[in-house]
């Protein structure tokens, strides 16, 4: 189980006013070039956005499904990507004095990724998570927090 945790210099409710931008997860999410929303209402429990994955040539889509939110704490989403299976994504935010705790706990859950699931893999999630968190934390703290709550 792939977990990371990022310290986000701004409050909880931005980096949320972030996660609740289905538009922004091309820009901190690693992997997908473009996110597009399916259902109105992202993130409310059962709502997806699908996501564009493209090396060279190649590109393939998925859907990711919010599962679980608690408004401004958690997000709990479910990756689908075709043949790969699916696996879980817990975004947990932790108020940290002035800032914010990010957590990212992740792991395969149904079809070839959780077969395939062992310590190679789980240190790509961990570089994975490095890099999306750290990603995360530009987009969030690059806007000021007025911007965020629009």
């Amino acid at each position: 189980m792939a977990v990371r945790h990022q310290l986000i210099r701004r409050s909880p409710r931005s980096v949320w006013a972030v996660l609740a931008d289905p538009t922004l997860y091309g820009e901190w999410v690693v992997g997908p070039s473009q996110s597009t929303p399916l259902d109105q209402g992202w993130p409310a429990v059962g709502s997806r956005l699908r996501y564009t994955v493209r090396l060279g040539p190649w590109s393939a889509e998925g859907v990711t499904t919010v599962r679980h939110r608690e408004p401004g704490r958690e997000l709990e989403l479910e990756a689908a990507f075709k043949a790969l299976g699916t696996a879980r994504i817990f975004l947990q935010l932790r108020p940290w004095g002035e800032e914010t705790l990010v957590v990212c706990d992740e792991h395969p859950l149904r079809g070839l990724g959780g077969s395939l699931h062992n310590t190679v893999v789980e240190s790509a999630l961990q570089l994975r998570h490095r890099g999306m968190l750290a990603r995360l934390a530009r987009v969030v703290e690059q806007n000021p927090d007025e911007a965020l709550r629009a």
